[in-house]
């Protein structure tokens, strides 16, 4: 999966990083290395299913995709 990332410089420093296609996925870091690394983990974490969200009714079928 490929997905685009905004860095911006921080006013206090470092860098501010968002995915536009995530809405609310954002996270930062002191260098640009720190923070592309912080906004994996925070993409990682923004996808990964929480199981009390799925729907549980007679019929729904939910399956995992790998991308």
């Amino acid at each position: 999966m490929k997905l685009r990332v905004v860095l911006e410089s921080s006013d206090e420093g470092g860098y501010t990083v968002h995915v536009p296609s995530l809405p609310g996925c954002i996270s930062e870091g002191e260098t640009l290395e720190e923070a592309l690394e912080n906004i994996q983990e925070a993409i990682e974490l923004y996808l990964e299913p929480l199981e009390d969200e799925w729907i549980t009714q007679e019929g729904v079928i939910v399956r995992e995709l790998v991308l």
